[in-house]
C-alpha cells in the first residue's frame, strides 16, 4: 500500500526557535491517528507546518502527499491536492454566508462550480447529520456561534470539501459530552479507504467514540511513541510524565 502522507525527519521553527525536532509520520489511506502530548510539545506546529503556515520554516526534511512534494506546494495548491485542516479557533467572517462560503471554497478546491441545488441538498444532509439547524446555512460564518456550532462547522466543511487527507486540531477543546459524539459522527461519517485522519489533541475524549489505528505521543518536538489506543489510558492515568522523561 502506498502512504497517502509521508513525514521524514521533519523539523520547523519559528524565527530562531526549534519546535519540531525531527518528526517521522506514515499515514495510509483509510487510517486514523491519534497524537496526543502535553502543551508545547510541537503539535499544532506540524498541523501548521504541513499546510503550509508562513510563520513556520522547514529547515530539514520532507513531507510527501501521494509522493508530491507537500513542502514545495503553495497554501491553496496544498488545499487543492487534498490536504485540510480545522482550527482550534475558527475565524469568524462577516457578511458571508456559511453556505456561500463552503460553495465558493468547494468551486476553488475542485475547479469545478458547485450547482446551486445539488450542493445544498448535500449541505443540508451533512447538517443534519452534525445535528445542525440549517438555519445557520444562512448566518454569516461564525458569527455568534458558541464554541461548540465553531467546531461542528468546521467538520462541516471537512465533510463538505472531501479531502485526502484531515487535519483535526484540538476539535474536541472545549466541547461537552453531546458536542463531542456528534463531532466524532461526524469524523466516521467522513472515514473511508481513500482518506485519512489525523487528531490533534490534550486529552482522550474522542477516542471513546473513535477506533483509531495509531496513537502518537509527542514531547519536545518528536514522536517518542507509537502504539494503540491503551496509550491513551496511560495517559488518562499517568499524565504525560512518563513519556517526558
Amino acid at each position: 500500500m502506498s502512504a497517502l502522507l509521508e513525514v521524514k525527519n521533519l523539523h520547523s521553527r519559528i524565527d530562531e526557535r526549534e519546535i519540531l525536532k525531527g518528526i517521522d509520520l506514515t499515514v495510509n489511506p483509510g487510517e486514523i491517528h491519534i497524537i496526543m502530548g502535553p502543551n508545547g510539545a510541537g503539535k499544532s506546529t506540524l498541523a501548521y507546518t504541513l499546510m503550509g503556515h508562513e510563520k513556520y520554516e522547514v529547515t530539514e526534511g520532507e513531507a510527501l502527499l501521494e509522493g508530491k512534494d507537500l513542502l514545495d506546494m503553495k497554501v491553496d495548491e496544498r488545499a487543492k491536492a487534498g490536504m485540510f485542516m480545522s482550527f482550534q479557533t475558527p475565524e469568524v467572517i462577516p457578511g458571508i454566508t456559511v453556505e456561500n462560503f463552503l460553495r465558493t471554497a468547494k468551486t476553488a478546491v475542485t475547479g469545478e462550480a458547485q450547482k446551486v441545488i445539488p450542493f445544498k441538498r448535500e449541505l443540508m444532509k451533512n447538517m443534519e447529520l452534525l445535528n445542525m439547524d440549517v438555519k445557520y446555512a444562512s448566518r454569516y460564518l461564525n458569527e455568534g456561534f458558541s464554541g461548540g456550532e465553531k467546531k461542528k462547522n468546521e467538520i462541516l466543511q471537512m465533510l463538505t470539501l472531501q479531502p485526502k487527507v484531515a487535519i483535526l486540531d484540538e476539535t474536541d477543546s472545549g466541547l461537552d459530552v453531546d458536542a463531542i459524539k456528534v463531532v466524532a459522527d461526524g469524523v466516521k461519517a467522513f472515514a473511508g479507504e481513500n482518506n485519512a485522519i489525523i487528531v490533534i489533541t490534550h486529552y482522550d475524549k474522542l477516542l471513546s467514540y473513535l477506533n483509531p489505528n495509531y496513537v502518537h505521543i509527542l514531547v519536545d518536538g518528536k514522536i517518542v511513541k507509537t502504539g494503540g489506543a491503551e496509550l491513551s489510558k496511560i495517559i488518562n492515568e499517568k499524565g504525560f510524565e512518563e513519556f517526558i522523561k
